[in-house]
């Protein structure tokens, strides 16, 4: 049998060349940087400037709260021999009927709203959080009760609980800590719908079926995995009810019903200068400008929180 031809190329093809293998060590293609949720949630929060800026104005006006009394030379109590003059470089938002400086008051009234606002804030959180995780999680029964009393709670005027409350623990409510206290117990109807809602879309869900397969306890799958996963709505909403628990306390001291002297709150600021506001005006616009200041910056961070966490927002390049 005849050995077969050497294969001989066409005239004018050239023949195809061997691909090299490639080189080890040679230099990789661009690297997609891996980013978990709470970097890409700081990007967002980052990328909104209204929220960021806000941010900063309220990191401010905490420090100034709480740590510029102590290098002010004025304490919120003392009486000085100057009555009712206008703002000047010596009392930068002036001095009231009494003497007293108003910058030192306006100083520890803007704490004692943050003070009172932030442990509203704690206590609506952990109980709106344990109410309504309790109510998504184990359903039927504990579903009906749980948001059956959370509706009679929201049925009430909310304005109308903290009122007879107050007028109850009268001379209880005149501190701030019972304030936050009687606050915190009737603001935590709107995160536990939240909650519920969330934990009723993720008990469904592959990862906490896999946890009941495996023998994990119900404490465990609250804790460890759907709380985390509902951590958005939370925070959200923890942040929201810090600037309504500072309104609804200056709100309860314009009225005489919330914070009591000796200590201040820009509510009794306000009904203090408000008599004034024509003659004297530093004595009611600061007060008041302090506290919409407070307010709207907690609720830009808010803003900025929701759309930091939504997962469906992308990060602005």
């Amino acid at each position: 049998m005849p050995e077969p031809a050497s294969y001989q190329p066409a005239p004018g093809v050239t023949p195809a060349l061997d691909v090299p293998a490639p080189v080890s060590g040679a230099a990789p293609g661009p690297a997609i940087e891996s980013r978990g949720q709470f970097r890409l949630a700081l990007e967002r929060f980052a990328h909104h400037r209204l929220a960021l800026a806000s941010l900063i104005v309220f990191v401010l006006l905490l420090l100034m709260s709480t740590i510029g009394p102590l290098f002010w030379h004025y304490s919120y109590t003392a009486i000085t021999n100057q009555f009712a003059t206008a703002p000047s470089a010596q009392h930068p938002f002036g001095t009231d009927l009494i003497g007293h400086d108003l910058f030192a008051q306006a100083m520890e009234a803007e704490a004692t709203s943050i003070k009172t606002a932030l442990l509203v804030a704690v206590i609506a959180t952990v109980v709106g959080t344990t109410i309504g995780a309790a109510a998504g999680y184990y359903g039927k029964l504990a579903d009906a009760l749980l948001m059956r009393f959370t509706d009679l709670i929201l049925a009430v005027p909310l304005l109308a609980i903290v009122l007879v409350l107050a007028n109850r623990l009268s001379k209880q409510a005149g501190s701030w800590f019972w304030i936050a206290l009687i606050l915190g117990f009737v603001l935590w109807t709107n995160l536990a719908r939240q909650v519920r809602g969330a934990f009723l879309s993720l008990r469904e869900r592959e990862f906490v079926e896999a946890e009941h397969a495996i023998g994990a306890s119900d404490r465990r799958i609250i804790l460890r995995h759907m709380i985390p996963n509902a951590i958005g709505p939370i925070i959200v909403s923890a942040t929201l009810t810090v600037a309504l628990a500072i309104l609804i306390e200056a709100v309860l001291s314009f009225l005489g019903l919330g914070i009591q002297p000796p200590e201040v709150s820009l509510g009794s600021l306000i009904a203090s200068g408000q008599d004034a506001a024509t003659t004297l005006p530093w004595l009611f616009f600061f007060p008041a400008g302090l506290l919409v200041l407070t307010i709207l910056t907690v609720n830009f961070i808010g803003d900025g929180l929701r759309d930091a966490l939504d997962p469906t927002q992308r990060v602005h390049r």
